[in-house]
């Protein structure tokens, strides 16, 4: 390998990295939600700084490619690829952050009829699914597998859609957990994002792979 390609190949195994890491995030506070462990809660909140510095060095790494190299072609896309992955990948940190928080702020263990009521845990699931899909699209420049995951945000989006009704009649039933019931409905507004920044990512992994630019543009998947 030349010292460029073996620069290339390093900025992928860091996304990479990057998106195991997101990921990892993400399966944490779903969990320390369904066992209200704020200890756990805590530890997500805590290693969102390395995912904030991991972000910060890739863009790094990839400007010096630019500096060094000046790319072109496919290389060129990539690179620019890897510059908006990256940072979808750390506002998907962000999310599970701000999950996170909700854990530690709420008095009570999440009530298991508001979770199922609203479909937050599915919805939890299918994110977690997504993002690994995502990493193995990115790593193994799967435009099909890419492109599942356009449908699958849609089943996010339909969850979110249906989530005030959920949230509305659970209130009228238990009003003494209006508290909890806002806190899920913010986790599901944070869940719909997390498929969105999924999308972008989809989006710019077809973009590199096949020089398609598909955002803004319905109906050409």
């Amino acid at each position: 390998m030349t010292q460029f390609e073996l620069e290339i190949q390093h900025i992928k195994t860091e996304v990479i990295n990057m998106t195991e890491l997101v990921h990892l995030q993400l399966i944490k506070a779903k969990e320390s939600m369904l066992l209200f462990d704020k200890d756990l809660a805590h530890e997500v909140i805590a290693r969102e700084k390395r995912v904030n510095a991991f972000e910060l060095k890739i863009d790094r790494d990839c400007e010096n490619i630019f500096a060094l190299f000046c790319p072109v072609a496919v290389d060129l896309r990539f690179l620019l690829a890897a510059l908006k992955i990256n940072n979808n990948l750390e506002r998907i940190g962000d999310i599970a952050e701000g999950i996170a928080k909700y854990v530690i702020k709420s008095d009570n263990k999440f009530d298991v009829d508001l979770l199922e009521g609203t479909k937050l845990i599915r919805m939890f699931d299918d994110s977690i699914d997504i993002l690994s899909d995502i990493k193995v699209a990115f790593e193994n420049e799967d435009t099909l597998l890419a492109r599942t995951i356009f449908s699958r945000d849609e089943i996010l989006d339909e969850i979110n859609k249906n989530a005030d009704n959920a949230i509305a009649a659970y209130i009228k039933t238990s009003p003494e957990n209006i508290s909890q019931a806002v806190f899920v409905l913010s986790i599901v507004r944070k869940l719909e994002r997390v498929g969105d920044q999924s999308k972008n990512i989809a989006e710019e992994i077809i973009f590199y792979v096949e020089a398609k630019v598909l955002k803004h543009q319905k109906g050409i998947m």
